[in-house]
Order: C-alpha cells, then sequence, then structure tokens
C-alpha cells in the first residue's frame, strides 16, 4: 500500500459500508474499499480519471463506479445519513462560494443554465451553498450558476434546514422572505441588516464570531483540487464529488 495515495482505514469503511447498495445484480462488485478510496485520490489530486494510479484497479471502474452512484443518488445519501446521525445541532451557518469551471465542464446536456454553470465577474463559475453547524462540519449543499445572488439561492436550500435555534448569515441573506422563513421554522435569524434598512432588526455580533466556520469549512472542502476547480460537466456528478469530499473531511 503506497503512502501517498489516499486510502480509508477499516474503522472509516466500517461506518460507510452499511449505506451502500446492496441490489447488486450479476457479477458481485470489486472490493468496495479500493474503489472509493481510489475515486477520493483522484479528486484530492485533482487530475485526470485515466491518470489514477494502477494500485485502486482499473480506471474505468473507477470513473463508472463515481458516475453510476452519482445518478443514484448513493453519494449524496452517504453524506446526509452520516451527516444527520448526530442529531439537530444547536447552531446553523449558511454561506456560499464559487469555483471556476474549467472548459472540460462545457457541454452537459441541456446547456450551462441546467447543468449550475453560470457567468459572474469571475467568468464561467459554479456557487457552491451550504449549510453548516458551529464546528464547520457541512449538512446540505446546493449548486446554482454563479449569477445567481445568495437570498435567491438561501430560499431554497433553507428547506434543508434542521430544527435549531439560531442561524448565522452575512448581509447577502438580510432580505424580509429569508427572515420569514427562517422565523417559520422557530429558528432565530442572527444576520446584520444592511445599511440601506429603515428598520434595522435584532443582530448580535457576539454571536456572530463564530460564522467564519463556515469559511474554514469552504477551504477545506476546496484542498480537494477537483473541487476548487469544476471539472465535471455533470451538476449531479459535481455535487457527488462535493459530498465525498464533505463525508472523508468531517463524518468520517
Amino acid at each position: 500500500m503506497n503512502r501517498d495515495h489516499f486510502w480509508l482505514t477499516e474503522e472509516q469503511f466500517r461506518r460507510i459500508e452499511p449505506h451502500l447498495p446492496t441490489d447488486t445484480r450479476g457479477k458481485e462488485r470489486v472490493d468496495d474499499r479500493r474503489v472509493i478510496s481510489g475515486i477520493v485520490h483522484v479528486l484530492k489530486s485533482g487530475g485526470r480519471w485515466v491518470d489514477a494510479p494502477p494500485d485502486y484497479g482499473p480506471r474505468k471502474t473507477l470513473y463508472n463506479r463515481y458516475v453510476r452512484w452519482a445518478a443514484k443518488g448513493v453519494w449524496s445519501d452517504l453524506f446526509h445519513a452520516l451527516a444527520s446521525a448526530g442529531g439537530p445541532p444547536e447552531q446553523v451557518l449558511i454561506d456560499s462560494s464559487a469555483v471556476k469551471a474549467h472548459r472540460s465542464a462545457s457541454g452537459g446536456k441541456g446547456g450551462s443554465k441546467n447543468q449550475a454553470i453560470g457567468r459572474s465577474r469571475g467568468g464561467r463559475t459554479t456557487k457552491i451553498h451550504a449549510l453548516t453547524d458551529r464546528y464547520c462540519r457541512p449538512i446540505a449543499f446546493m449548486l446554482t450558476g454563479g449569477q445567481v445572488a445568495d437570498c435567491t439561492a438561501g430560499g431554497e436550500l433553507l428547506k434543508h434546514l434542521p430544527d435549531t435555534r439560531i442561524l448565522h448569515a452575512d448581509k447577502g441573506y438580510d432580505s424580509d422572505a429569508i427572515r420569514r422563513q427562517i422565523e417559520a421554522r422557530g429558528t432565530m435569524p442572527n444576520i446584520p441588516p444592511k445599511a440601506n434598512r429603515r428598520w434595522k432588526n435584532c443582530f448580535s455580533p457576539v454571536l456572530y464570531r463564530d460564522r467564519n466556520a463556515i469559511e474554514r469549512m469552504f477551504c477545506r472542502l476546496k484542498d480537494f483540487r477537483r473541487i476548487a476547480t469544476r471539472y465535471d460537466r455533470l451538476a449531479v456528478n459535481f455535487l457527488a464529488a462535493i459530498c465525498i469530499a464533505a463525508t472523508v473531511s468531517y463524518w468520517l
């Protein structure tokens, strides 16, 4: 086993194994631990699938497993199962981060709009919207084009908000609609008011100090080179890569 390559430990794989598909037909699947380790290695290194080290087995097996399980929702289901195992957090943070879309990400079915690629000041970008707890651990993700405003996407992402006491967000989420949606779930929004607001809503700068946790979460995810730059044509595949990186980084 090469130390320069990523390998899931036996304990990590034991936590993953109960959530893997068991309805395999025909020929039995090859070693799941080896294949998943190979997928994570490619996501971390940012290389092409064809350049994956031979230690992980056939490159085509790695790519096919990654794409097919992404289409079935296996990776996202695995992430949500592990993220929800500890119960609802006391405080939740919401924010977004944009990533560059490589030219190889072009040509997805339905066009860029359907594959969460947009145009912003940074060029062709995808925006990752996330919910995390105060310990940097991600809870939910959503993808949009890079030009989509945080308050626009926030309304959709907040449908996945767990039961919590406080939600921290920056000024990009300071809209009446977002505040009403948060309060309707029995949660207190801790959002700094915009300068042009006539009525300044209640805001605690002391509690807001911990909001940098979600920024640190994005930084850690972008240590995976295939997250820092998007190479996947399909949004479902890129979202799967984010879920895998988040699972390995925080929930194993």
